[in-house]
């Protein structure tokens, strides 16, 4: 009797365990995917926009049907989602390299959240932390070149290829969700966090190849800046949270 009474309270244990397990990956899933929109209406137009504005402009033809526009937006957008995937996955792996027991897992999620929280402040203007951090890869003549002449042909992997390189450029929007795919410690946990991040910010981008007045909408872009840097704050504080249950277990 004891040991059916044991056994049961160890299943609810477990059970227990995996809906809390599932609720906190629910929550990670929404929140990952309510900061990328957010903040790509705010901060990636912003940074971005230019590029979006310039191939649309030089790439491709007035003329040019509303299929084929719609085909090389999709088609850039594409690009930097491919190379958000493959840096999460890196990152993924890297996270994975670093934790071994419980306790480097709580170390990872604590040092995690507390950069997440000062990239929502960097984010915010409050402080310099991401531009501290940033590397200027983009400067490098080698990058230059191949964006010129990317930028230049108007084949449609071009327009691919041109996202894959846009999602090279250092931004710190992209290191925290970086920092995001590092703490799942796993390439494909890693990669699918960068690839949700990156398809959540396809409706902006996309939006702005066609109506290029969201680039000027200053007052919506500070306002939905604003709520997705709280989110990016609030996100860490929760990973800071999910760090010390480990240290508990």
């Amino acid at each position: 009797m004891n040991i059916y009474l044991i056994n049961q309270i160890k299943y609810i244990k477990n059970f227990e365990n995996r809906k809390i397990t599932n609720l906190m990956e629910t929550i990670n899933l929404i929140t990952i995917i309510s900061i990328a929109f957010l903040g790509s209406f705010g901060h990636c137009i912003g940074m971005c926009g230019g590029i979006v504005l310039a191939y649309s402009s030089i790439k491709i033809e007035p003329s040019a049907s509303k299929v084929s526009q719609t085909k090389a937006h999709l088609l850039y957008s594409f690009g930097r989602v491919t190379t958000y995937t493959f840096l999460g996955a890196l990152f993924g792996t890297i996270g994975g390299v670093l934790t071994f027991n419980n306790t480097t897992n709580g170390v990872l999620f604590v040092v995690t959240g507390i950069i997440m929280v000062l990239a929502g402040l960097s984010l915010m203007g409050k402080i310099k932390f991401l531009t501290l951090i940033e590397h200027s890869f983009s400067s490098t003549s080698i990058y230059k070149k191949a964006f010129q002449k990317i930028l230049n042909s108007k084949s449609n992997s071009s327009f691919f290829i041109l996202g894959m390189l846009n999602g090279l450029l250092p931004c710190g929007f992209v290191y925290f969700f970086a920092i995001t795919a590092a703490s799942t410690a796993s390439p494909i946990y890693g990669a699918f966090v960068m690839f949700i991040f990156g398809v959540s910010t396809i409706p902006a981008m996309f939006s702005l190849g066609f109506i290029s007045s969201l680039s000027s909408a200053t007052s919506f872009r500070n306002m939905m800046m604003s709520l997705s840097s709280l989110a990016v704050i609030l996100y860490g504080l929760f990973t800071i949270y999910n760090g010390y249950g480990h240290f508990t277990k």
